[in-house]
């Protein structure tokens, strides 16, 4: 069985309890994976705030509503929700469908007429899920979502390979050739994100079927509602939301492929089981969004790679003020780090089988296999949940449903297990499979 090995020794290292203590320097870290803690945590993100401070470089890939506390974050929320409304979704189903179809011709071609290929799908993964997101987001500006993305994608490698090496404060004032690049980049996609809205006030209309559209109507009732603009988002407010679009759904969604194909690839057994219940929901149709949520098979399957393989390894949160968290007392500034992975790996919840894949745990239920604790947080949880999980579920099911009605696939000999974090969790040394073609 491949596991997250890394992580797994991590729980061996801790498991002296729920929760422990560390010290950075003067400060305490709260190490915590109490489901009972993670819930009080969760739903009271007033009290339990995100942390402030660390590497000041991640603003410059995202910031919109994950980076906003109190009233701004209720603002923000309440505009940007009905953009993910499944009503809304519906429309954008198509969308997924085409970046799919183009991914896997590509894949068709690698092939050549050749029955079988190994192959990394791990970039055509990302390269379709931000293409998805360049759809849904821009709609008819779909080439200038795609410079977008590209720019973003760079932006990215450059703030990772930052993360790699020692942070020093102050550095990133420093005008050196990445610290350049990196603030052009922000300029340029600022400039880009902003021409997109410009030209879709002056034409006098938002189209209501792309994520922008969506975002700018909500925006315009709710300033109109109050009649004054401090209850809306400002330009800037809209540009890093676009910018959270790319980053967060991009990364959410191509983690859940790839790690979904990576175990598929090795368990056969589960492969052809979601391949038969394709075929039988959707025969030789194309899919649709009814029958996406026919797919019990598939809907398990992805439960357990995001209890496996969660995108977020970890959520940061702090208090301001001394705060009691279940029979602790915890001093002002105080930092805690709920623990996502630790909670997923606890045999005590999920059994002594937790290391191994069985989709079928699932089968009743997240709440029934968890027993109603809060132990399964691929998406965060309480009012600060991930706002863009049917988003993501719903384009991992129509990538993957289209994925094994055309192909068949296993680990290649080549494939090396190695799961790593930057910012999500991704296959370090990529997902080298065997395609066969069908």
């Amino acid at each position: 069985m491949l596991t997250n090995q890394g992580y797994i020794s991590l729980v061996n290292m801790l498991w002296i309890g729920k929760n422990c203590f560390t010290w950075m320097g003067p400060r305490p870290i709260l190490h915590i994976s109490d489901p009972t803690m993670i819930k009080e945590i969760l739903g009271n993100y007033e009290a339990f705030q995100k942390q402030r401070g660390g590497n000041p470089l991640t603003s410059l890939l995202a910031k919109g509503l994950v980076d906003v506390e109190g009233d701004q974050w209720v603002k923000h929320r309440k505009i940007i929700n009905p953009a993910f409304h499944v009503e809304k979704l519906k429309h954008m189903v198509p969308a997924f469908y085409v970046s799919c179809d183009e991914m896997i011709s590509k894949w068709e071609e690698t092939l050549n007429g050749k029955r079988s290929c190994e192959m990394d799908v791990w970039p055509h993964l990302q390269t379709m899920a931000a293409d998805v997101i360049s759809r849904t987001a821009f709609g008819s500006s779909y080439v200038e979502g795609r410079k977008i993305f590209e720019l973003q994608h760079e932006q990215s490698e450059l703030v990772i390979t930052a993360f790699q090496s020692i942070y020093i404060p102050g550095s990133r004032f420093l005008p050196t050739k990445s610290n350049k690049r990196m603030k052009a980049i922000a300029r340029e996609v600022k400039g880009l994100v902003k021409n997109i809205i410009d030209k879709r006030v002056a034409e006098g209309g938002n189209s209501k079927d792309d994520l922008l559209g969506i975002l700018l109507d909500s925006n315009n009732k709710e300033i109109k509602q109050h009649g004054h603009n401090k209850f809306g988002l400002s330009i800037d407010d809209v540009i890093e939301e676009c910018k959270l679009f790319y980053f967060a759904g991009q990364e959410t969604t191509a983690n859940l492929l790839v790690w979904t194909m990576i175990l598929l690839g090795q368990h056969i057994n589960w492969q052809d089981r979601a391949r038969e219940e394709v075929l039988k929901v959707f025969g030789d149709r194309k899919p649709d969004i009814e029958g996406l949520n026919q797919l019990k098979i598939i809907n398990i399957i992805f439960l357990e790679v995001l209890r496996l393989y969660s995108p977020v390894v970890g959520m940061a949160r702090m208090i301001h003020k001394e705060t009691k968290l279940g029979n602790i007392t915890l001093p002002a500034g105080t930092l805690m780090q709920v623990h996502t992975m630790l909670t997923h790996y606890d045999p005590t919840i999920w059994g002594d089988d937790v290391k191994e894949f069985k989709p079928e745990r699932f089968s009743q239920g997240v709440s029934k296999v968890t027993k109603g604790q809060t132990a399964f947080i691929p998406f965060g949880g309480g009012p600060r949940v991930c706002i863009g999980q049917n988003f993501a579920m719903l384009e991992a099911k129509m990538s993957l449903v289209m994925i094994l009605s055309r192909f068949s696939f296993e680990l290649s000999p080549s494939y090396s297990h190695a799961p790593y974090t930057i910012i999500s969790l991704q296959p370090q040394f990529g997902a080298h499979l065997i395609l066969h073609k069908l």
